[in-house]
């Protein structure tokens, strides 16, 4: 469960789990998709980004 500001109804709504549709994981993070109280459906993206594959080296 979070809460969402839906840019439709233009109201702050608790969402449940039976409201998610998808959950896809991209370079930006995972795009939720969710269908708000009022009907519309909705994205958010959360969790962290996708790990760079850049080489570190560390000084010994």
């Amino acid at each position: 469960m979070f809460d969402h500001h839906c840019t439709a109804c233009d109201k702050r709504q608790l969402i449940f789990p039976s409201q998610i549709t998808a959950m896809t994981n991209t370079e930006q993070g995972i795009v939720v998709s969710f269908t708000c109280w009022c009907g519309n459906a909705q994205t958010m993206v959360t969790g962290r980004a996708a790990a760079r594959s850049e080489k570190v080296t560390l000084a010994a």
